[in-house]
């Protein structure tokens, strides 16, 4: 468990550094987006989506650009322990897309869908 820690205390040192905000907000989102689409199939069975995509304001997707950033890959590692902890259960692979957006809060935004059994780069590219 501390090694969790020490990995998302990292990641989260480099999403503030490019972000310029508290990264925790957008990690909180994404984590969110997760739960509230959950539908409980049975006891043991919680079933959740597995596309995710991030959109960002133009400058801040510019920067992460320009820095070489893997964010979608931070981004799904993070979304990765959040639904085992939770004990959730995939729809399909799960993805992470990073894209530019016309967002409402000059940020992020956030929006997720259940696509079952597809490849897990087949929706599309994988993004920063």
């Amino acid at each position: 468990m501390r090694w969790e820690r020490v990995v998302e205390e990292c990641e989260s040192a480099l999403l503030a550094k490019v972000f310029r905000t508290d990264p925790v907000q957008l990690l909180d989102a994404l984590r969110e987006e997760c739960d509230e689409h959950a539908i409980v199939c049975s006891q043991s069975r919680v079933l959740v989506p597995n596309d995710y995509t991030v959109e960002l304001a133009k400058g801040v997707h510019d920067e992460l650009a320009a820095r070489g950033g893997q964010v979608g890959w931070h981004l799904t590692d993070v979304l990765a322990r959040h639904a085992a902890e939770r004990g959730y259960e995939w729809a399909g692979p799960l993805t992470v897309h990073v894209t530019v957006g016309e967002v409402p809060n000059g940020r992020y935004r956030i929006s997720s869908a259940a696509l079952a059994h597809i490849p897990a780069g087949a929706a599309g590219p994988r993004g920063m």
